[in-house]
């Protein structure tokens, strides 16, 4: 091994054993983590990257798939409770190819395909099945496709066609939606689900679609739309009337002086109405008039009247007698008619009633007219005296000592988590400073161990390697006694690893006269600093280039 190489590690293991005990401990925590870190990157850079093979998988047929991937010898990962397996990317169309060979996911719902699969032998009532299945089938696909959404189902109520048109019904659908975990549908994503479902299906409107998620929650009903239940829209309207009275007080009486309470009555009730009027038109011309006259002219033979008949079936001659003639008229007039059919669909939310109960603080109120108040949260608040609505204005004292506690609270709250987040800063920021400084100190000792070590090193062997030249010039080179110089015998009686020396003997020989040498120096340095500063410093002069 070249001499250089050697000589580093010595200075290497020379440094190891004069560390202390706590540098060494420090030095085999650093290499230990080092040593984790280079397996971690190792291994993150090895692992190949996974993709989802198959996502929404039914207990069956995850377990399927996993048998096959076990006999193709493919690893693979499970996740979202086992319904989604995880496979190498550089695997996922190949295994797709051989399950959809094998007819895998069975649990598919189909759509379309369904029809593909019928026969010619397929009754009435399977093809009717078979067509609502595909629908619902494409529709929950569809559903499903949307963001946020982790499986879907649809089921349809299509009623049958009968020639009675008044007894015919609506067409209804509902969907079931279970989202991913932590994702909420929003109403814009309920809107979008309602109106896609409705206009898939002929004669189906929003409003007969009802949306459910797992949680068991009604996002959309049955003749209300995707409004939410009636406690909702009641809640949904309180909420609204009562900022918008509190905003108006707010500026009246000033923020905190007034507080609101709005109660609705809303209807639970949905209903259709069909109403038809008839109207006569002013000056209209009739439709169509037929008139019909009717002339007779008697014989008035013999002057004698035709009489009545009697009890007895016996004509009595009348007093007066005629010649039987007569005339008639019959007239028959179509007049227009006016004719308006409304259909109102009612559905659930109106408001039966409402009160609204305003409160305003006896100490802000100074020259405020109650009634001007009562009228302003009568308009604002859309009451209606024909339905029973009532509003109840109120000047009352407010207790404040609560306001004050929970002001104090809050403050002393804000006050201790502002103290909470500096001392985990301050903490943070000393354990940083701590760890950068002792990095720091470290590497500058290590640096200046570093240095001194080498130097002292380059130094040793330059001055065996100078040792026979300055013998051949003659050159005093050595330390004895105090202030006395010693020639140095020219010839060396010991190998010193210069070139041409090989084996154990000569890197032994030069180990050992460099020890020496090390002895003479440290005992020249003690007794004269000066004149060993000024030794050195001329051998390293000589060594300068010319």
């Amino acid at each position: 091994m070249p001499r250089p190489i050697t000589s580093a590690f010595q200075n290497i293991s020379r440094s190891i054993r004069e560390f202390t005990v706590a540098q060494r401990t420090v030095a085999i925590i650093g290499v230990a983590v080092l040593a984790l870190g280079i397996a971690a990157l190792t291994m993150w850079a090895t692992k190949p990257a996974y993709t989802p093979l198959f996502s929404g998988l039914s207990g069956s047929d995850a377990n399927t798939i996993v048998d096959q991937l076990r006999t193709d010898n493919v690893p693979y990962e499970l996740s979202d409770g086992g319904a989604t397996i995880m496979v190498p990317q550089e695997n996922v169309y190949d295994e797709r190819l051989k399950s959809a060979a094998a007819g895998l996911p069975s649990s598919s719902t189909g759509g379309y395909s369904l029809l593909d699969k019928m026969g010619v032998t397929a009754s009435e009532f399977q093809q009717s099945i078979t067509y609502k299945r595909a629908l619902e089938g494409e529709l929950a696909n569809t559903v499903q496709a949307m963001k946020g959404v982790k499986t879907a189902s649809v089921r349809l109520a299509i009623p049958k066609d009968t020639v009675f048109a008044s007894e015919k019904t609506d067409p209804t659908a509902s969907v079931f939606v279970e989202t991913q975990t932590g994702v909420t549908l929003n109403s814009d994503q309920v809107q979008a689900i309602v109106h896609l479902t409705s206009a898939s299906i002929d004669g189906m409107k929003p409003t007969d679609v009802a949306v459910i998620d797992a949680k068991g929650v009604v996002l959309s009903a049955v003749g209300v739309g995707a409004t939410g239940s009636a406690d909702q829209q009641a809640g949904d309207y309180e909420q609204r009337v009562r900022g918008a009275v509190q905003a108006m007080l707010d500026k009246v009486v000033g923020p905190g002086n007034a507080t609101v309470v709005v109660a609705a009555d809303m209807s639970t009730q949905s209903a259709q109405r069909v109403e038809e009027s008839f109207t006569t038109p002013t000056d209209a011309p009739a439709l169509n008039e037929a008139v019909k006259t009717e002339t007779y002219t008697g014989s008035g033979a013999g002057g004698a009247a035709a009489g009545v008949l009697g009890p007895d079936n016996i004509a009595v001659p009348s007093g007066t007698g005629t010649d039987g003639s007569f005339t008639s008229a019959d007239t028959t007039k179509n007049n227009a008619v006016n004719k308006v059919t409304e259909t109102r669909t009612i559905p659930a939310g109106q408001i039966n009633r409402q009160t609204v109960s305003v409160a305003v603080n006896a100490d802000a109120v100074g020259n405020l007219n109650v009634a001007d108040v009562t009228s302003l949260v009568s308009s604002a608040a859309g009451i209606d005296a024909k339905r029973g609505d009532a509003v109840t204005v109120e000047v009352v004292s407010f207790n404040a000592s609560g306001a004050t506690d929970a002001a104090t609270a809050l403050k002393a709250a804000d006050a201790s988590a502002a103290a909470d987040r500096f001392s985990e800063i301050l903490r943070i920021g000393i354990i940083t400073a701590g760890i950068v400084i002792t990095f720091v100190l470290g590497l500058i000792l290590y640096a200046r161990r570093s240095r001194r070590q080498s130097r002292e090193a380059i130094e040793i062997d330059e001055l065996v390697e100078a040792r026979p030249v300055l013998a051949a010039a003659n050159v005093p080179f050595g330390i004895t006694a105090q202030n006395s110089p010693i020639m140095i015998d020219p010839t060396p009686t010991v190998a010193y690893g210069v070139s041409g020396m090989s084996g154990v003997g000569g890197g032994t020989a030069a180990s050992g006269e460099a020890d020496r040498m090390r002895v003479e120096i440290d005992s020249l340095a003690q007794r004269d600093p000066a004149r060993t500063a000024e030794f050195l410093r001329g051998l390293m002069d000589d060594r300068q280039p010319a």
